[in-house]
């Protein structure tokens, strides 16, 4: 995030990747608090251009350091002015800085009517499971890297939230391994999962010592 500061080119790229990793949340909580899928695809991207064009993200700093908080507080603003709204629709359409076309798949957007604290919740969560796509993304991108695919595949299983997660052993004799052996490469990949957790949460806030406080936020809202 502090690379996503200032003026420079890189500055501006950095940015950009900001707003491409995290546009998820931002739009789930349009669809949540009742804007049709279209009009949330605009104001989405309207938002986001109008951010990309101010090439700054020194307001983050009123939130804390947070790149979490600042979004929403930036979009609840936004939303709040028609004038910038509309504008943000006619800016969104024929201009696709974000690729969205994949969420109109995805049915958990089809949600119940409005609610604003729901809608904060939803947001939440859509954050920080970004966070942990993000994170699996990367270490995967390590293990083909490896040649180890299928023991990503395998081990990815053993996390806590993945229902009807196999034994070690199940695993063991799926791909030729011992038990112990599972149990060691497990090892081993939390760790880097977690490494990546950190590093992932450390380019969303703006001081190294924001990142216990957001990690833990981050657990919170999960477990909600």
């Amino acid at each position: 995030m502090l690379e996503a500061q200032g003026e420079s080119p890189a500055a501006q790229d950095a940015l950009e990747k900001l707003c491409r990793t995290y546009w998820r949340p931002i739009f789930a909580f349009l669809r949540r608090e009742g804007i049709p899928s279209a009009e949330a695809e605009d104001i989405t991207q309207g938002f986001f251009a109008e951010l990309l064009e101010r090439r700054s993200l020194d307001a983050v700093r009123k939130e804390k350091g947070r790149l979490r908080s600042f979004l929403l507080g930036g979009l609840k603003y936004f939303l709040a002015n028609e004038e910038r709204r509309v504008m943000a629709i006619k800016r969104g359409r024929g201009q696709r800085l974000i690729p969205l076309e994949e969420f109109r798949a995805d049915d958990r957007l089809e949600m119940e009517p409005a609610d604003p604290m729901t809608a904060e919740m939803i947001y939440e969560r859509r954050w920080a499971l970004t966070v942990l796509e993000r994170v699996l993304s990367r270490l995967k991108d390590e293990y083909q890297g490896a040649g180890n695919t299928a023991l990503f595949d395998s081990l990815k299983e053993l996390l806590p939230d993945e229902p009807g997660s196999p034994s070690q052993a199940e695993i063991g004799a799926r791909l030729g391994m011992t038990e112990n052996a599972v149990r060691q490469a497990f090892y081993r990949f939390r760790q880097r999962y977690q490494l990546f957790l950190r590093e992932e949460i450390a380019h969303t806030v703006a001081t190294p010592g924001d990142i216990e406080d957001e990690l833990r936020h981050l657990i919170a809202v999960l477990e909600a």
